[in-house]
């Protein structure tokens, strides 16, 4: 039996945190990210989540994409400070989460200006 591809599972989870979140659902996001407890297996839904938020923050004007980059290094400086701590990264995942979340509304109302 093959183990699961773990950039597939990441972008899964970091699929699924999103939806929860999304919804309207903190604690099923909490329960998506609950039972990750190797430090690895977290790092692979932050890459997922940082990549999308990189994509999201590229399609923002010029000064909300400078604050998004902004706090895209704030986030590195937290996911930094829990390197080896799950707990810790479990909050930067949910932070790195509602950062995307900021970002697609930023891009709706930025689209909905310019008609």
């Amino acid at each position: 039996m093959t183990s699961p591809d773990p950039t597939a599972l990441g972008r899964e989870r970091a699929g699924e945190l999103l939806r929860r979140l999304e919804a309207g659902d903190p604690g099923g996001a909490d329960a998506v990210l609950a039972d990750v407890d190797e430090v690895r297996d977290l790092v692979y839904v932050g890459a997922a989540l940082t990549a999308l938020a990189r994509a999201e923050a590229r399609a923002l004007p010029p000064a909300q994409r400078a604050q998004a980059n902004t706090r895209q290094r704030d986030l590195g400086a937290v996911r930094d400070a829990a390197r080896t701590d799950p707990a810790g990264l479990r909050r930067w995942l949910r932070r790195s989460a509602e950062e995307l979340l900021l970002l697609r509304s930023q891009r709706a109302a930025a689209d909905a200006i310019a008609g």
